[in-house]
């Protein structure tokens, strides 16, 4: 028998609310008190960085300011976003063992072909590209991630309806836009929306239906249409007003180069790229002071990332390789698109970097 999920739609709401939304989702199911869950969404214009990014350096605070663009923070690592109502989010909240699959490489694809499928009932040869995209002759038209938290999976993706790529550009700092002769032409050249496929956009009420049959016909499920609860809503708001609508959230990690001695570096690899801040102590700067770790990877559970931070403070300089190693060793961690050594070497190029200097890259 087909395993059901509630469907539900929270349309579309201030972005802050949207991501309080998603951890009252998370919080709700690993309690037993929703069932698996398909979720709809939609943002007015909005950037979001993710957990671990630095906020001044992937958006354009000041023109997002003037030109009334929502600034949120994601509770999911991964790169910086802009949306608005021309995209549309799909959600999947669900226990691990309810497919009977338990890797989440394989979730991925099948929820990932379950997506590229209903898109393919539109009219559009949609299909999945490992590790997390959705393409078209080449071309994004969606980009996925997820996570498991407990027992609790929870996955997410976007649908490109229509799009001006100019917008993104001027929300966001794209890092190698310098380096395009002409980054508008190249930004639209890598992703492609329904309503440039199609000629027009279609209904999002179609949208959301083929999706739904997509996910019924992939993955085996039953989607069949429910109601949000009050206690969604509850928990939604209290999360919003604690932290994720706070301003001090989304600015939590925001210049971290600023200031006096602090060296930088930065590893790049396929799962994302790693920035390391470094502030060294001792009368010859041989001790660890602190370190913070960005970037567009992902990580589960988020705080791995802040425990590595607390256990480096104090380590001597020298040993700063061997101590990631064997923090990596001990921890428990759901997801990484990184490897420990890609942690090593931008931590390491940092330390190898002169303070306010040139970014030492690995």
């Amino acid at each position: 028998m087909a395993k059901s999920f509630r469907v539900i739609d929270t349309g579309i709401r201030d972005g802050r609310r949207q991501i309080a939304f998603d951890q009252a989702l998370i919080d709700a199911h690993q309690s037993g008190r929703i069932p698996d869950t398909i979720r709809f969404l939609r943002f007015p214009r909005t950037v979001l960085i993710g957990r671990h990014q630095a906020l001044s350096r992937e958006i354009k605070l000041a023109h997002c300011r003037e030109h009334g663009i929502g600034v949120v923070r994601r509770i999911t690592g991964g790169g910086a976003l802009y949306f608005d109502e021309g995209q549309l989010g799909w959600e999947l909240v669900f226990h691990r063992a309810t497919l009977g699959i338990t890797a989440l490489g394989d979730l991925a694809r099948g929820i990932c072909e379950g997506a590229a499928l209903g898109l393919a009932k539109l009219g559009v040869a949609a299909k999945f590209r490992p590790r997390n995209d959705i393409e078209v002759d080449g071309r994004k038209i969606s980009g996925t991630g997820g996570f498991f938290d407990g027992d609790t999976l929870f996955y997410q993706g976007t649908v490109l309806i229509d799009m001006n790529p100019a917008d993104m550009l001027a929300a966001l700092n794209v890092p190698n836009a310098k380096a395009i002769q002409r980054p508008l032409d190249a930004a639209a050249q890598r992703v492609v929306t329904l309503k440039e496929l199609l000629g027009v956009a279609p209904p999002i009420e179609t949208i959301q239906r083929m999706l739904l049959a997509g996910f019924a016909e992939r993955l085996g499920i039953e989607p069949v249409q429910g109601a949000i609860t009050a206690e969604e809503e509850s928990l939604a708001a209290r999360h919003y007003d604690d932290e994720i609508g706070t301003d001090a959230f989304v600015a939590e990690i925001d210049d971290p180069g600023a200031g006096a001695g602090v060296r930088v570096g930065t590893r790049s690899s396929p799962g994302g790229t790693i920035t390391a801040y470094v502030r060294c102590e001792g009368p010859r700067e041989e001790r660890i002071r602190e370190v913070l770790i960005t970037g567009d990877f992902f990580v589960t559970p988020p705080r791995t990332v802040y425990d590595l931070e607390a256990a480096l403070r104090g380590v001597a300089v020298g040993e700063a390789g061997q101590a990631i190693e064997q923090f990596f060793t001990g921890a428990k961690i759901g997801l990484i698109t990184v490897t420990p050594t890609d942690m090593r070497m931008a931590v390491e190029a940092a330390l190898a970097a002169d303070p306010q200097g040139s970014i030492g890259k690995a």
